[in-house]
């Protein structure tokens, strides 16, 4: 790949310099307000340990009430791959290992849970529910 091409390819999906984090972070911001329209409740966010961390942390109301692991990605544009796919095994991995991490942490029976992703691709916003699973990751 042309040296033009990578830092073209770079800038497009968010990546390598500290502009990135405010960007992750507003992303995340709106991902909040998202699932909270969606009347999910906030729990934690970017929750991290050695191995892995979680973005935001969200519990559903009603009577399911599962806590639910959410992971955010954002991609510019599709020329590369849509946000989700790029959640692969590994971070899938880490992201179970970060969500096992914060369940010592809590306190009371263990809820029911689950892996969320959201997704930004071109502006447009997509809700994966139940992404993924801990046993399969």
């Amino acid at each position: 790949m042309r040296r033009t091409s990578l830092c073209h390819a770079m800038r497009d999906n968010f990546l390598g310099n500290e502009v990135s984090k405010t960007i992750g972070s507003a992303f995340e911001q709106r991902a909040l307000e998202y699932l909270q329209r969606q009347r999910l409740r906030f729990v934690a966010r970017n929750f991290a340990c050695r191995g892995g961390e979680i973005d935001l942390v969200m519990r559903e109301i009603g009577s399911q009430r599962a806590l639910v692991f959410v992971e955010v990605r954002a991609r510019r544009s599709r020329q590369f791959a849509a946000a989700a796919a790029s959640i692969g095994a590994h971070k899938q991995r880490r992201l179970v290992l970060a969500a096992q991490h914060y369940l010592m942490t809590w306190r009371g029976a263990l809820p029911v849970c689950r892996f969320d992703v959201i997704a930004f691709d071109a502006g447009r916003i997509v809700w994966l529910r139940d992404a993924f699973r801990a046993d399969t990751s």
